[in-house]
């Protein structure tokens, strides 16, 4: 089974049907963005803290594996040049939608979040990326991309699924038990045939569980420097946000080669394409 068409599948079924992760930006919502009072969310519940996205009008702003109305509407209402990128032609078409009925500028581009290779290097100011790499088996390539298609000191701002939300049954979750019966890095793929049947389906996409070490790390090895993050939880009576985050959002800004050879002498030989450390310096 080949996750990426499964779950590009799966999400076109979701905009049909009219399940929406992050429910699309309202028509008051976006008049309000227009004078500067919006926020947008990245994980389930709560919006990201206001100073982490500052002033966005003028600029270039990638919406990545956000199709769906939430994040790039308002931000292209606020007065950011936007380009939406998803995998689901669905879910860009409630985009477009959006950006026709309120004259938004906000452009669609159908790719895959792990192979930005129709964007040049250094596009964008600003990559925003609400959860999503839970549907995808490696997250390191996806802050690589963000990495590539960002300006140095350009800002990354992203949520994740905790590993935790990975590790207990299913079924015994939904009845308010914990019971621990997986590992990380997780994979609904790895499930018995007949349950990954059960749990799969047209409006179900393959989950992966990640590590820290490729959620954190993987973009701290991308060349970023993390500067804030947010803990956040499912909403309802999910038996595990009552004890403990379930998901973190996070905001990390791409290092300049300067920077990162201050910090880490040894990691110039990973320079982003297009940087030269001799002039850099004499900047």
């Amino acid at each position: 089974m080949d996750s990426t068409d499964f779950n590009r599948t799966a999400w076109d079924n979701i905009a049909a049907q009219g399940r929406k992760w992050f429910t699309p930006a309202s028509g008051a919502e976006i008049e309000a963005a227009r004078s500067g009072e919006f926020s947008i969310r990245l994980t389930a519940c709560k919006p990201i803290p206001a100073g982490w996205l500052g002033s966005v009008r003028g600029r270039r702003v990638l919406a990545l594996a956000a199709g769906g109305g939430h994040q790039g509407p308002l931000l292209a209402a606020a007065g950011a040049d936007v380009t939406v990128v998803d995998f689901s032609a669905g879910q860009l078409a409630i985009d477009r939608q959006l950006a026709t009925e309120h004259s938004l500028p906000l452009e669609t581009v159908l790719a895959d979040m792990a192979d930005l290779s129709s964007i040049p290097d250094a596009s964008f100011d600003m990559v925003v990326n609400p959860c999503s790499v839970n549907f995808v088996a490696d997250a390191r390539p996806v802050w690589r991309e963000a990495a590539r298609v960002l300006r140095a000191g350009g800002v990354l701002l992203t949520g994740v699924m905790l590993p935790v939300n990975f590790l207990f049954d299913a079924v015994q979750r939904d009845r308010g038990k914990l019971k621990i019966r997986f590992s990380i890095p997780y994979s609904d793929l790895q499930l018995p045939p007949e349950e990954r049947d059960r749990t799969l389906g047209p409006q179900r996409p393959i989950d992966f569980g990640h590590s820290l070490s490729d959620l954190l790390g993987g973009q701290l090895d991308a060349g970023f420097q993390l500067t804030d993050l947010m803990e956040d939880r499912w909403g309802g009576k999910d038996v595990l946000s009552e004890r403990t985050a379930t998901f973190l959002a996070t905001r990390a800004v791409k290092a300049t080669a300067e920077a990162r050879f201050e910090a880490f002498p040894g990691a110039m030989s990973n320079r982003f394409p297009g940087e030269d450390l001799d002039e850099l310096r004499s900047e």
